[in-house]
């Protein structure tokens, strides 16, 4: 299956489940892989025949943006939601970077993979 991938995407959520992490939005980092078919979007050069991912985008932002999730699994889920709620969109594999969530350590990140054939 062809892919769209939307590399290190920035939102600025509420997330975390500790007092100081309720009172302001902190960065996390999303890796978006769209599994589509392309074939048809490949031979006409058309919008229509593949995902929108400039407008899939904006979306995602605006659900992260406006959240207050505690857990990072919860917000990568709620992604994974957005993007399967899309026609055309078959499955999705997100990972989701928090960068200083842990002390001696870079980051901690998630990754889930959800299609729509479990939705069902």
């Amino acid at each position: 299956m062809d892919k769209i991938i939307i590399w290190d995407l920035r939102v600025c959520p509420v997330i975390g489940t500790l007092p100081h992490e309720r009172e302001a939005g902190q960065d996390v980092i999303l890796n978006v892989e769209i599994y589509t078919d392309l074939s048809a979007a490949g031979h006409s050069d058309a919008l229509a025949d593949t995902i929108d991912y400039a407008a899939l985008k904006e979306q995602i932002v605006d659900m992260a943006e406006n959240s207050s999730f505690l857990l990072i699994e919860r917000l990568a889920q709620a992604v994974a939601d957005v993007c399967l709620d899309r026609d055309g969109v078959e499955k999705v594999k997100i990972c989701l970077d928090k960068p200083g969530a842990l002390s001696r350590t870079r980051s901690v990140a998630v990754e889930i993979k959800r299609s729509k054939k479990d939705r069902n």
